[in-house]
């Protein structure tokens, strides 16, 4: 695998390695080894399948604090994805700022989402597919969210949001609570 830091630290997208023959090829998707080597916690707690049907759906921004902050690995297994993630680090020079990265079938390409940064994705095709691996299980009392059209994080999404859960419509702007917020450190 080949691991290329985005401009927020410990986030990286990391592309296949591939050997190839005329059968087609093999590479590695995912290994602890190599994750371990460059420093990124090794994500095989639990693996999940999240598909959408329409072009335009909207899943996050979501995250988890201490005691059960998580760290993600992502690959778009059908169609393509447009993944975004937000530093949610308070000591981090990258504080609030955020990378999007598409991921796609065709350009099979991963994305390292480390703990405490927040992540939302957008399917730019229909019946997407995304396999995702987390670090922890989901902890509904450490879940939190950031509105993927809060002005303060100024996203640029490709697509109008066609379709988006209640619950991600209802997480709360960054100016409210920026000043309630709670000091997250690891």
């Amino acid at each position: 695998m080949i691991f290329e830091e985005t401009p927020l630290a410990g986030a990286f997208v990391v592309s296949l390695d591939p050997r190839g023959d005329d059968r087609g090829f093999f590479a590695r998707a995912f290994c602890t080894q190599e994750f371990t080597e460059h420093g990124l916690k090794p994500v095989g707690v639990q693996c999940n399948l999240s598909t959408n049907q329409l072009k335009g759906t909207l899943r996050g921004l979501h995250y988890q604090v201490p005691p059960a902050a998580e760290a993600k690995f992502f690959r778009c297994i059908r169609g393509a994805n447009y993944h975004v993630i937000v530093d949610m680090r308070p000591n981090s020079s990258t504080y609030l700022q955020h990378v999007g990265v598409e991921l796609s079938a065709d350009n099979r390409l991963g994305l390292y989402v480390p703990e405490l940064f927040a992540h939302g994705y957008q399917a730019l095709t229909d019946n997407s597919e995304a396999f995702y691996m987390v670090s922890e299980y989901y902890t509904p009392g450490c879940e939190r969210g950031l509105r993927y059209d809060d002005p303060a994080l100024a996203i640029a999404w490709p697509l109008p949001a066609t379709k988006i859960s209640a619950k991600d419509t209802e997480w709360p702007l960054w100016s409210a609570l920026e000043s309630t917020r709670e000091e997250v450190s690891l």
